[in-house]
């Protein structure tokens, strides 16, 4: 059973202390409330979980330079009428409520001979301004990007979508971290059951701790065994509004700046924000180019070593009479060159990511650059699979999904080995069963690739 508060104010102040045992933090502004007789109290906030001017100026000050309390009215109504400045203000008699509310970052008063107290919604401290998103560079589009606050995200998108039909609904994820996590759709394009499926899936999630949205992806996710990414992630406001627009769900988590967007089928991962102020024709072409791209990035190595192993008729004479001179000397078949440049590379490209940004790009080209000179005059690699795994690692940086990319970098290697055994034989025999697991997906109980409106179940706009 849940305690609840009493009429003694040291009572109430000895609770909640023992409640925040160890909180260094926890700070209490004992004051008193002028009436006939004084009237001892308190305000508790967790220092850095709320905005100090609110708390102090707007708050703190309206009930010491007020006008004076009557007996004669209850205290708890009239201290809640002289904080009319606030839209959040409100009271409770549990102790659970003001644990839950510190944490939260609003203040809590108590007040000697009342079994109630005033909770005030003053979260603040400090949070990274609004700045142009890293991961999603654009040339043309707005320059705005999420931030780890979800008030300041959810904000970003009303502001272009100003409409009642714009829904939003709040979740709590983590037993521990107690994660703010919500939910924003539009009625009219949003599929009721989609909806009914998410939110089902948030209030019966068992997460100890949330600390970012991948948390919460796993939650929304499928059941199904599966690299593909099935569930998009973005954070920029223009695409959330587009997906929006579609009949997606947006879920944002607080704090990270990453917004998921579900369902997602397979094409939605080839979209970039700025398709969409281009020419139609434009805009095709490019996503066909990143989708030729992604092709490339995923079987470019397995063709080059299914060509040299088994399928050296295929290409001209002089090519081939080339492609062997360059070899001559390599004491490794085309599956272990390939191999020691894509590990080589993946190594080069984590190390630039991880690195200072400053240096992180440098070292990452420089490294590629002597690397694989170094390689080919001593004899490790011929030069045309250098030219292979090079073509294979810029097609994969098209690829607008981060998590996509990865999955291409994963079954490339599995093609890789399977083409030195069979050839194209193989390879083929694995893009079937590829498309065949593919078609097999569900993302949110939809189908995941030749997805349209009506399979998505968006209602007619």
């Amino acid at each position: 059973m849940a305690q609840s508060l009493t009429e003694h104010l040291a009572d109430n102040q000895k609770a909640i202390s023992e409640a925040f045992q160890a909180f260094s933090d926890l700070v209490e502004h004992p004051f008193y409330l002028d009436s006939d007789e004084l009237i001892e109290a308190s305000m508790m906030r967790i220092d850095g979980l709320t905005d100090d001017k609110k708390a102090m100026e707007y708050t703190l000050r309206p009930l010491l330079t007020g006008s004076a309390l009557s007996k004669d009215e209850d205290i708890l109504q009239q201290v809640l009428k002289k904080m009319l400045l606030y839209d959040q203000v409100k009271s409770s008699s549990k102790l659970d409520d003001c644990i839950k509310a510190l944490l939260e970052g609003s203040v809590v008063i108590l007040i000697d001979s009342v079994s109630s107290a005033v909770i005030v919604a003053a979260q603040g401290g400090e949070k990274r301004a609004i700045t142009e998103p890293t991961a999603q560079m654009v040339i043309r589009g707005s320059k705005e990007g999420f931030v780890e606050n979800t008030r300041s995200n959810t904000a970003l998108v009303r502001r272009r979508l100003r409409t009642a039909d714009l829904k939003l609904e709040s979740f709590t994820a983590g037993d521990i971290s107690q994660t703010a996590v919500e939910i924003m759709y539009l009625k009219s394009k949003a599929s009721d059951e989609t909806v009914g499926t998410i939110r089902q899936r948030l209030n019966s999630a068992d997460l100890q701790i949330v600390l970012e949205s991948g948390y919460i992806e796993k939650v929304l996710q499928d059941k199904q065994k599966t690299l593909f990414p099935t569930i998009n992630f973005t954070e920029r406001p223009d695409e959330v509004v587009g997906s929006l627009q579609a009949g997606r769900i947006a879920v944002f988590t607080e704090g990270t700046p990453f917004v998921l967007l579900c369902p997602t089928c397979f094409h939605h991962f080839f979209y970039s924000t700025e398709d969409q102020y281009l020419p139609g024709v434009i805009g095709k072409s490019l996503r066909g180019l990143r989708m030729i791209a992604f092709m490339l990035s995923m079987f470019a190595p397995s063709l080059y070593i299914a060509i040299m192993t088994h399928h050296q008729g295929l290409i001209p004479t002089s090519l081939l009479i080339s492609l062997y001179a360059q070899r001559e000397g390599v004491p490794f078949p085309a599956l272990v060159e390939a191999l020691i440049m894509e590990v080589t590379f993946e190594i080069l490209r984590e190390a630039g990511v991880r690195m200072p940004r400053a240096i992180g790009q440098a070292v990452s080209i420089v490294g590629a650059l002597v690397i694989g000179q170094t390689a080919v005059q001593a004899g490790l690699v011929s030069t045309a699979v250098v030219i292979v795994v090079s073509i294979t690692a810029i097609s994969s940086f098209t690829t607008p999904n981060y998590s996509l990319a990865v999955t291409a970098r994963y079954y490339r290697f599995a093609f890789m080995f399977a083409a030195y055994f069979l050839g194209f034989y193989s390879l083929i025999l694995g893009a079937l069963v590829l498309l065949s697991h593919l078609h097999g997906l569900t993302t949110i109980k939809t189908p995941y690739i030749f997805i349209n409106r009506k399979l998505l179940g968006g209602k007619k706009g």
